[in-house]
């Protein structure tokens, strides 16, 4: 089981924590991290790109001098893309770079982020981001005693903090996120990972593959299924026969009578 020392806003170790081993001990896939980053800088971008087509640009349509005769190449526009000030052709037009990605490569992406962090001696755990005021200076010096001199900073807190947004907004390399909100992306562009407790539990027990709870787990399942062909002498009943049975017995059921069925009429024979 991963450990991590919880500490105050001081610096002093308050306790310890216990993480889940397939969340922040995983083996770190690099090919899912490089598939989310991509898929991640590809929806940031605006696509608001434009060029003019032929029928966009401005210029006369009519035709500038008469198809044959002349010596000159045929022409029919001033607006043709091979001329100059002409149109753009297969030119870029506004539209949505996203894409889907598989929320089982995310979420794996996510574990390997972490934990690289956990195994880098980077992830830091605080008891909770109490301030007593929004003034940034105190809050720096808080950040100094709980990371020492890390350079960027991710902080994540699972409830809104009014004065831990306002302090931590005017700090450069330092990104405030909520649990909800983590992105891998983030996680790889800042130096270290500072996480309340809270959040800290919410992310091991949401991203961990062997929950104990939230419903019957499989093997009592296979269990139900296989008492239920089990008779009341402890030997199994087959399908069919209990197929057949239940054929015959729908079958004596009182019911509407079948209608009788009209016999056709013989043709009369022509003379």
């Amino acid at each position: 089981m991963a450990v991590v020392d919880i500490r105050n806003l001081s610096g002093k170790t308050v306790g310890q924590l216990e993480l889940a081993d397939d969340v922040f001990a995983a083996r770190v896939n690099p090919h899912l991290l490089h598939e989310t980053v991509r898929h991640y800088l590809a929806s940031q971008r605006a696509g608001t790109h434009k060029t003019k087509q032929k029928s966009e640009v401005s210029g006369s349509g009519r035709k500038l001098w008469k198809q044959k005769g002349t010596g000159r190449a045929r022409i029919g526009s001033v607006r043709s893309p091979l001329w100059r000030h002409g149109g753009t052709v297969h030119g870029p037009v506004p539209r949505s770079y996203d894409y889907r990605l598989p929320r089982k490569v995310f979420l794996g992406a996510l574990r390997s982020a972490l934990s690289a962090k956990f195994a880098d001696k980077k992830l830091f755990v605080v008891d909770k981001f109490e301030l007593e005021t929004h003034k940034t200076k105190a809050f720096r010096e808080a950040l100094s005693q709980v990371d020492g001199d890390s350079r960027t900073l991710l902080l994540v807190n699972g409830e809104e903090n009014v004065n831990l947004a306002r302090a931590s907004r005017n700090l450069e390399g330092v990104k405030l996120v909520k649990t909800t909100a983590i992105q891998p992306y983030d996680l790889l562009q800042h130096e270290s990972l500072v996480l309340s407790r809270e959040a800290a539990e919410k992310l091991s027990r949401g991203l961990s593959e062997n929950k104990t709870s939230g419903g019957p787990s499989t093997a009592v399942q296979i269990q139900g299924a296989a008492s239920a062909e089990m008779g009341k002498g402890g030997e199994k009943r087959s399908a069919k026969p209990a197929a057949k049975a239940s054929g015959k017995s729908a079958a004596k059921k009182p019911g509407k009578k079948p209608a009788a069925k009209s016999k056709a009429k013989p043709k009369a024979k022509k003379d």
